[in-house]
């Protein structure tokens, strides 16, 4: 037996053992809030097991897995039906951030907490003028002796009602005449428990609440809570954006597999299959998805990765999902799949009609790869 197959049964082992019925499904785009203490607790779990960290280094103490495991670990998590991570961001996108970046006091101080899931993290990215376009925020931030001070709103904030800290993009400075307008951007790293901050959630069309409005009103951090340069932000944010579409991106597809059987099967139940329309889109959508995955696992097995294969497979991967939601919606038309499974197909579509919009809209992404792939004119901007 070789190592990675022994680290699938290890795996697979431990997933049996701690994936509950109160937690297995639990979670996933539009139902973050679900079952959230047992997922914190599950999350917990994992940690004391060891695989949160899975992908850091030994010497910021995780496994140093390769590849090749950590999709080994996310393929045994999305089969097993392990819930939706409630300390992602933090694992996967601030630890990584600050292993690369930070600085080592940063990393003394935070990393324990990350890898223990005793802080959870949001993310202070978008803002009601500038969601994908992220170079132009608003938010301001000005250094007033040992701290700095800040003042703006982010929206769309994933968890921000139960978060300890937020990484914040802000304008510490003008940019240059001519220059970048990504220069003169700050990444700091924010506590949410103060006085200045105001965390509103926004109700959504699902009739959930997992994305929030943050309102910085002379909120204050630390003067040496700046992950990088001042001014010099832009290129943290980037690399943080890079963790978050790495190996898990496979798991999250597994995910989508399962999506795809578990609507072959209403499309059985009801007849619905049985129309040569419906049967080839479901077909089609099979394929598509096989095709995704191939080339995610291509693109992950590249070194150096291809330039902005990270936008590709984004917009890969959300048209895919919204055309799922889609075609559900026609399967469901066909014949009565059932209280349990209309709610169900009904809360997918609903909420994936926001996958081409958050985490960078299609348009934007489409824009990075014609200017910087193709090498096509760069896009007139307001």
């Amino acid at each position: 037996m070789d190592s990675d197959e022994a680290f699938r049964i290890e795996i697979r082992d431990w997933l049996e053992r701690h994936v509950t019925d109160d937690v297995r499904g639990a979670g996933g785009p539009g139902r973050e809030s679900e079952a959230f203490e047992q997922r914190l607790a599950f999350a917990r779990r994992l940690a004391a097991g060891g695989w949160t960290t899975l992908a850091w280094p030994v010497a910021h103490g995780g496994r140093g897995a390769s590849l090749s495991r950590q999709v080994i670990f996310h393929e045994e998590c999305a089969r097993s039906g392990a819930p939706s991570r409630v300390d992602h961001i933090g694992t996967t996108m601030v630890g990584p951030t600050l292993i690369d970046h930070g600085s080592p006091e940063q990393r003394r101080r935070f990393l324990p907490a990350l890898a223990a899931v005793d802080e959870l993290w949001c993310q202070g990215y978008s803002e009601p003028g500038a969601g994908s376009d992220l170079a132009g925020v608003t938010t301001r931030a000005r250094l007033d002796g040992d701290r700095w001070v800040i003042t703006g709103q982010k929206v769309w904030t994933s968890l921000a009602h139960v978060a300890d800290w937020c990484f914040v993009l802000a304008r510490t400075a003008p940019a240059p005449p001519g220059g970048p307008r990504s220069a003169g951007l700050t990444y700091l790293l924010v506590p949410m428990r103060q006085p200045g901050v105001t965390v509103r959630p926004i109700r959504q069309l699902t009739g959930d609440s997992e994305f929030n409005e943050v309102f910085l009103d002379d909120a204050v951090t630390e003067a040496g809570l700046v992950v990088g340069e001042p001014g010099r932000g832009w290129r943290v944010a980037m690399a943080t954006l890079a963790y978050e579409r790495g190996a898990a991106t496979v798991g999250q597809q597994i995910g989508f597999q399962r999506d795809l059987d578990d609507l072959l099967a209403v499309a059985r139940r009801t007849g619905a299959a049985g129309d040569p329309a419906l049967r080839d889109r479901l077909t089609r959508a099979w394929v598509d998805l096989s095709v995704l995955r191939a080339h995610t696992l291509r693109v992950l097995r590249a070194d150096p990765p291809p330039p902005m294969s990270s936008s590709v497979i984004k917009l890969l991967w959300t048209r895919w999902r919204q055309g799922l939601g889609e075609l559900a919606m026609d399967v469901l038309a066909a014949g009565d799949a059932g209280p349990e499974a209309t709610g169900r197909w009904q809360r997918y579509f609903l909420f994936s009609r926001a996958d081409t919009i958050y985490g960078g809209s299609d348009e934007i992404q489409r824009g990075i790869i014609a200017e910087r792939v193709l090498g096509l004119p760069r896009q007139a901007r307001g």
